[in-house]
């Protein structure tokens, strides 16, 4: 699980954890350091963050500190959970920034490559890094591989180009990518939420220039803010052997979307 220590990523690793899996917890515990990267002007998890998460779940939790832009540590991070656990059975690709505020023909280049190597190619080096283990895996037909996308991956949002270009890659990627898997059992499906009552929604609040994030619930169909959660039991479930059905698909936690 990447992008462990907080947000969606946190509440995936306690409803995996409720289903019975082990997990390998891994996150990169930037915190307000300068690896968030240029245009991350918000706070990211830090250790403290990732060490509490696994606590609560003494001996079903290991951590891992380590970022998604460096595939070595993926590599190695992917070969520490087969170690530990016996096997790879699934994989979840949460890891990601945002930022934005500007046109896109106004956006740095910095920020782009921010975003582009954070919330793209994060998810292709843990795919590239796992994906072999789960082929390798006694029961490969129950190996599924999850990636967090975004709303944004499927529409245009007002100055936040850049980041729904990201996540419309990642959309691609995991298309791809359950192409590639074709008669293997192993399955790729992409979880795309809405506004969801994270960090990085109060990033965004701030992007857009607003004082609380419960603005953004005028933007979906039920009216409310998403919680971490709901959209944790969908990609729980996207992890399940009943989840295969969904290969290839961008499963919506949207509560209704509209942009």
């Amino acid at each position: 699980m990447t992008g462990a220590a907080r947000g969606i990523g946190a509440a995936t690793v306690r409803a995996l954890c409720a289903e019975g899996y082990g997990v390998l917890a891994l996150d990169a515990c930037a915190g307000d350091g300068p690896d968030r990267g240029p245009g991350v002007e918000y706070a990211l998890a830090g250790r403290r963050d990732l060490e509490k998460l696994g606590a609560e779940h003494p001996g079903q939790v290991v951590v891992e500190v380590a970022d998604v832009r460096d595939r070595a540590a993926l590599d190695a991070a992917a070969a520490k959970a087969v170690t530990h656990f016996g096997r790879l059975d699934a994989v979840v690709a949460a890891a990601a920034v945002i930022c934005g505020g500007q046109p896109l023909w106004e956006t740095p280049e910095a920020h782009l490559r921010t975003l582009w190597d954070v919330d793209v190619m994060g998810v292709w080096n843990t795919a590239a890094a796992c994906v072999p283990h789960l082929l390798d895996g006694p029961d490969p037909s129950g190996g599924r591989f999850v990636a967090v996308a975004s709303a944004a991956g499927t529409r245009g949002l007002f100055h936040l180009g850049g980041y729904g270009a990201a996540k419309h890659a990642v959309i691609g990627l995991v298309r791809g990518l359950a192409a590639d898997l074709v008669h293997t059992g192993v399955t790729a499906v992409a979880v795309s939420p809405g506004s969801t009552r994270t960090a990085m929604l109060e990033a965004t609040a701030a992007i857009y220039g607003l004082d609380d994030v419960e603005s953004f619930a005028d933007a979906q169909l039920n009216g409310r803010l998403a919680e971490p959660e709901e959209v944790a039991a969908l990609i729980a479930f996207c992890c399940s052997p009943q989840g295969g059905v969904a290969n290839g698909a961008v499963m919506s936690a949207e509560g209704g979307f509209r942009g």
